[in-house]
């Protein structure tokens, strides 16, 4: 008799395995289904009415909701990935170099970032820097220290993510370029840095998302009427009105874009997966 046949085959007085899944499913099933009904039964759906569902409030934050505090979000997001990605390639460079001391220091720094709180970081570029260097400006105001923070915190992940990048293409693409005479830092930018990245889209998209959310953090720098972003005027309004349909409103603007995000990551990682395959 075979495998399959065996899962078949009850045992005496009892269920097969395909029939004890079966039952588990369904038992899980039920449970999601009364945990849905026991939430719809008891909420007090007229105070979440009146709490998150003012309809004269949604139409007020239009369109400075889109136009202002999304625009910003957005912008504050790519500047930070793009900071960070070539800091994150730098640090992945120097992670990978023969020279210990460059090894070292982009060890450190990578321990030391991924451990700090975003908030940290923030508070650092907005309270430390300008304590460290009186009369320094960073280049851009409001969005180059946003850049700075952002692109210091997401370096880190960046840099371990291009580093296995780079390591998991094959050493033989390397010895190849080199036996057609490319000197090693042209290979590296030709041949395997283009392929690296190839298999680290998936991971750098995610990070985006990340980095998209992050930027709520903004507010720890102090900005103004027209620099906040989602989080920061979302607040501010629930603040002014005592009612918390802005907050709720500014969250459903995140995921307008990081739902596709996320879709675009999951595609991406299946279309990785069968490459490899």
């Amino acid at each position: 008799m075979s495998g399959a046949d065996a899962q078949l085959q009850p045992r005496k007085g009892g269920l097969t395995r395909r029939q004890k899944r079966a039952l588990s499913r369904g038992v899980q099933y039920v449970v999601f289904v009364a945990a849905v009904v026991a939430f719809a039964a008891t909420a007090d759906w007229g105070r979440l009415k009146n709490q998150f569902a003012q309809w004269d409030l949604v139409t007020q934050m239009f369109p400075d909701v889109i136009t202002m505090a999304l625009k910003n979000t957005v912008l504050y997001t790519m500047s930070g990935f793009i900071f960070g990605l070539v800091l994150g390639m730098v640090v992945a460079l120097m992670r990978l170099s023969p020279v210990g001391p460059y090894r070292w220091v982009a060890g450190i720094y990578i321990e030391i970032f991924r451990g700090l709180p975003a908030l940290l970081i923030f508070v650092f570029v907005g309270v430390a820097v300008p304590l460290a260097f009186p009369g320094t400006e960073i280049p851009g105001g409001t969005y180059g220290k946003v850049a700075l923070a952002l692109g210091l915190v997401s370096a880190a992940y960046m840099a371990e993510t291009i580093r296995a990048g780079i390591q998991a293409v094959p050493k033989g693409q390397m010895e190849a370029a080199r036996s057609l005479g490319f000197s090693h830092t042209r290979a590296m930018v030709s041949i395997i840095i283009p392929q690296a990245f190839r298999i680290v889209i998936p991971p750098l998209t995610n990070e985006l998302v990340l980095l998209f959310k992050d930027s709520s953090l903004v507010l720890f720098l102090g900005v103004t009427l027209e620099e906040r972003e989602l989080t920061k005027f979302g607040r501010d309004l629930a603040s002014q009105t005592a009612n918390s349909t802005p907050i709720l409103v500014a969250g459903l603007c995140y995921l307008l874009v990081t739902i596709p995000l996320g879709f675009v990551v999951r595609r991406l990682e299946t279309k990785a997966g069968e490459a490899t395959k």
